[in-house]
């Protein structure tokens, strides 16, 4: 069997998920898509994803039992330049948490707060 990376799927939870799309949508450009969810307790919005590329899809997940907020898994967004995505957090109604830094051979990172309370970074090689 070939050797799988570590992540291949997540989910972020929400509170309200009209709030949570639109943000990601501003800030990410992300198109994004209903997913079913055969109990019915769950609604989920996924992230348009290519499995043929590298890196994880994953999804917006309103759930009983999903509760978001800050101290949990740290999710980070590859992009083009990090510094793109920062300064449209806060006019999406998120929170720049520690603007853009070096990470020194892996590029840099921006960290910022999602309209759910969860702490997210974006990554970039520029």
């Amino acid at each position: 069997m070939t050797q799988m990376n570590a992540v291949g799927w997540f989910d972020i939870y929400v509170d309200e998920m009209d709030r949570a799309e639109r943000f990601y949508k501003s800030v990410l450009g992300a198109k994004m898509e209903d997913m079913s969810d055969p109990t019915g307790e769950t609604e989920m919005k996924s992230f348009v994803g290519n499995m043929e590329v590298y890196g994880a899809a994953g999804a917006l997940v309103k759930a009983p039992y999903a509760k978001p907020g800050p101290g949990g898994t740290q999710i980070y967004f590859s992009v083009e330049d990090c510094a793109t995505q920062q300064a449209l957090v806060e006019k999406a109604g998120g929170k720049v948490i520690r603007p853009k830094f070096s990470i020194g051979e892996f590029g840099y990172v921006a960290l910022a707060q999602d309209t759910e309370g969860n702490m997210i970074g974006f990554n970039s090689l520029d």
